[in-house]
């Protein structure tokens, strides 16, 4: 294996190119053309992040004249069962709308009537707040604008360390995952937006790679800000989503909005009280499933509006998929499954915890996107708040000064983590088969419904897989190897945050995410706080916390 490195020096260091890390990447040369701003991206920066190529939808956008930033507070907290921070949920609605107007500038698309008009969908419990886009290239637009900016990229690089000088941080310990380089770099400032952890529980199907996001989203950006000395929280909120057997890829609003009919198994319509991930678990749960999607009574207009939003802008591979499975729209369902579980920021509360302005607790350390708590931000969440980071990451670097590096930081993740990984290259278990069992033992101790026995059994699995891992078990015979164990080794770091939240949270919320079987009912307002998680002596020692949920003062709000 290759041992050499190299040494750069940026402003600032972006961990993560997806939508939030290129939007801030993008709005970091806007204010200073003349910074230095670099991208860790583990992926190829054309293609990569939740969205990968397009996407159907700016979930939350306060439009003049139809909704107000006030109204998305007030809808948001019914959906978070009030465990939300409203500042920064208000701060991105208030900069939503003018997201929009700068990704039209950009010649993104968002459809409008004969009139101008957007078409602005209900998929909130209050107002109307999710405008339709039609981009099937939106990620590769944001990645050229930020490449022709001079932004310097750095794909297939993962992140395994933070530096710190003192309490801030310093930079970054980067990993080539096909070459092995070693990239050290320094930065005053970090921002940390390399997603949740898609690859998290095993789906159904058993494949390492069919989950619903970018299956490169191993928890690394959690796992960095928790090492770090950030504050991590939401990590009891373990997303299971109900979507297309076999390939986990989103269809529901995008059919029923559309007219689309959501059938049990006796071919019985389920009211719209249903038609919701949470409404649909409930009726598999029961034995009424699975259910199926079906469109044969729409017009062919309406099918093929469907089939083009999923063919081209979601996700092209899904035309292939549906053809291999002998599905028609016009004429066959669509099955639908409950997924695995994974934690999210942007379709959850899990993440690291970060102010109005994307700041963490950690000096010169940033969050945005789905690594960060901005509760339910989903796509406009991310490209806000990689705005907000960028600014923050900005100000900052030009008065904190150049940081200091650490030799010996650098030779703990060099010499300590790389090192004692690739003396293990006659270890009995393949990377592969490792991954498979602690993915497949998350699923059986930490996927809801929980209890209190099942997440101590998680805790003791994960010390045992952390322990194997070390302990010349586990077959590491390449680069590729190497990485892959990284990636382990946040899965299960993820996984022990998460039985410990979820052990710390005795009751039952957002239901069935946080669905404790010994305690079923949902406790009262002495439950609305957050579960704060920071690390102790040891990544394994993890310390538990209470902050008070975060409150604005806010005009009364009207839908």
């Amino acid at each position: 294996m290759k041992t050499n490195s190299n040494v750069i020096d940026v402003d600032i260091l972006i961990i993560g190119g997806g939508s939030a890390g290129a939007m801030a990447a993008i709005r970091a040369k806007e204010l200073d053309p003349g910074q230095r701003v670099a991208v860790f991206e583990k992926g190829d920066i054309l293609y990569s992040g939740c969205i990968a190529r397009g996407m159907d939808a700016l979930n939350i956008v306060a439009v003049p004249g139809i909704s107000t930033p006030e109204l998305y507070v007030e809808a948001n907290r019914m959906s978070c069962e009030g465990v939300m921070d409203e500042p920064p949920s208000y701060r991105m609605a208030q900069r939503s709308w003018d997201v929009l107007k700068l990704l039209e500038k950009w010649d993104v698309c968002f459809p409008t009537d004969a009139n101008g008009n957007y078409e602005v969908l209900k998929v909130h419990p209050k107002g109307r707040f999710a405008v339709t886009m039609k981009e099937p290239e939106l990620k590769a637009i944001l990645a050229r604008r930020l490449m022709e900016q001079g932004v310097k990229v750095f794909n297939r690089t993962m992140a395994i360390d933070l530096l710190k000088e003192d309490e801030r941080v310093a930079g970054a310990v980067g990993f080539n995952i096909r070459t092995g380089e070693r990239l050290i770099c320094r930065s005053p400032a970090v921002i940390l937006s390399a997603g949740g952890t898609a690859r998290f529980g095993l789906p159904n199907n058993g494949y390492l790679y069919g989950v619903y996001d970018f299956p490169g989203n191993t928890g690394d950006g959690y796992c960095l800000g928790y090492r770090a000395g950030a504050k991590l929280s939401g990590f009891e909120y373990t997303i299971v989503y109900y979507i297309i057997k076999d390939i986990n890829a989103p269809l529901l609003y995008i059919t029923m909005t559309r007219g689309a009919r959501l059938l049990d198994p006796q071919d019985v319509d389920l009211p719209d009280a249903h038609v919701s991930i949470k409404g649909m678990l409930e009726q598999h749960r029961k034995n009424r499933g699975p259910l199926r999607i079906r469109m044969s009574h729409l017009t062919e207009e309406k099918i093929s509006e469907i089939e083009g939003i999923l063919f081209t802008t979601e996700r092209p591979v899904m035309e292939r998929f549906f053809k291999g499975r002998d599905v028609n729209f016009r004429s066959g369902d669509i099955e639908l499954w409950p997924t695995e579980c994974y934690l999210c920021g942007g379709h959850g509360l899990t993440g690291i915890m970060v102010n109005d302005r994307a700041e963490t607790a950690v000096p010169g350390l940033y969050a945005a996107g789905d690594t960060s708590l901005v509760a339910r931000g989903h796509l406009s969440g991310a490209f806000v708040f990689g705005q907000f980071a960028a600014e923050s990451a900005t100000a900052y670097a030009r008065t904190a000064g150049r940081p200091s590096v650490d030799p010996d930081q650098v030779d703990r993740a060099l010499k300590g983590r790389i090192s004692s990984l690739t003396e293990q290259g006659n270890g009995s278990v393949s990377i592969e088969e490792f991954e498979y069992k602690v993915r497949r033992h998350i699923n059986d101790y930490i996927s809801p419904p929980k209890n209190e026995y099942k997440l101590n059994r998680a805790l003791w699995w994960m010390d045992r897989f952390e322990n194997e891992l070390k302990s010349g078990l586990v077959r590491i015979k390449s680069e590729h190897d190497l990485f892959k164990a990284f990636e382990i080794e946040n899965i299960i770091l993820s996984a022990r945050l998460a039985a410990t939240a979820s052990l710390e949270r005795r009751e039952t919320r957002w239901a069935p995410w946080h669905f404790r079987s010994d305690y079923p009912e949902k406790g009262g307002d002495e439950w609305i706080k957050h579960i704060v998680l920071t690390k102790g002596e040891t990544p394994a020692d993890v310390t538990v916390s209470y902050q008070a949920v975060e409150r604005m003062a806010l005009p009364e709000a009207s839908e």
